[in-house]
C-alpha cells in the first residue's frame, strides 16, 4: 500500500467513524458531502442537531507520529477558513471540525467550532484531549480497522529501554574516542 493509499484509507475510515459517532450523539441527516461532490470545500460531513446545521471538516490521523511522539495537532489546510465560508453559505450551516485520533486498537474523536480556533489552521488535538478546546465525543473506543496496514504505534517499553542503552553506548564510544584522540595528540 502506497503512502497516498494509506492516507486515503485512513481518511475514509475516519469519516465513517465520525458519521457513526455523530448519529450516536443525536445528530440527524448525517451525510458525507464528498459523495455529492469530490473534495467538497472544507467539509466532509453535514449534520443537523437541535435546529442547527453543521458542515464538518474531519481530519483523521494516527495518534502517534512515525517516530513515536504524540501527533498533537492536525492541519486543516491553508485555505480552511476561505473554504469554510463557501461551505457555510452553500449549506446554510456553521463550520465545525472533528479530529479522529486512531491508535493500534482504539480511536478517540474530538469536536469543535472552527470559530473556536480563532484563525489557527490546525486542530489542537492535545488541547482537545485535555478539555481545553472542543469536546470529546468518544475516548479510546475499540475499533476493527486493520491498523497494521497504515498505523504508527507508540514506542514500546522495550524500545524505550533499548534506546537508553543505545545512548549510553554512544556516549561511551564518544568518550573513548575523545580519550584516544587526546592521547594521540600529546
Amino acid at each position: 500500500m502506497t503512502a497516498t493509499e494509506k492516507t486515503r484509507f485512513l481518511g475514509v475510515e475516519g469519516e465513517r467513524l465520525a458519521a457513526e459517532v455523530l448519529a450516536e450523539n443525536g445528530y440527524e441527516n448525517v451525510s458525507n458531502l464528498n459523495h455529492d461532490k469530490t473534495n467538497y470545500p472544507f467539509a466532509d460531513l453535514y449534520a443537523e442537531k437541535d435546529g442547527k446545521k453543521f458542515v464538518i471538516s474531519v481530519k483523521t490521523r494516527n495518534k502517534y507520529t512515525k517516530y513515536g511522539a504524540l501527533n498533537s495537532s492536525y492541519n486543516l489546510g491553508s485555505n480552511a477558513y476561505e473554504n469554510a465560508e463557501f461551505a457555510k453559505k452553500d449549506k446554510g450551516a456553521e463550520a465545525y471540525w472533528m479530529g479522529v485520533q486512531i491508535d493500534r486498537e482504539t480511536f478517540s474523536i474530538f469536536f469543535g467550532s472552527l470559530d473556536e480556533l480563532a484563525g489557527k489552521e490546525q486542530i489542537p488535538v492535545k488541547l482537545a484531549s485535555d478539555g481545553q478546546v472542543g469536546i470529546c465525543l468518544v475516548e479510546d473506543r475499540p475499533h476493527s480497522i486493520p491498523y497494521a496496514k497504515f498505523g504508527n504505534a507508540a514506542p514500546s517499553k522495550e524500545i524505550e529501554q533499548n534506546s537508553h542503552v543505545l545512548w549510553l553506548v554512544i556516549v561511551i564510544i564518544l568518550l573513548v574516542g575523545y580519550i584516544v584522540t587526546d592521547k594521540l595528540l600529546l
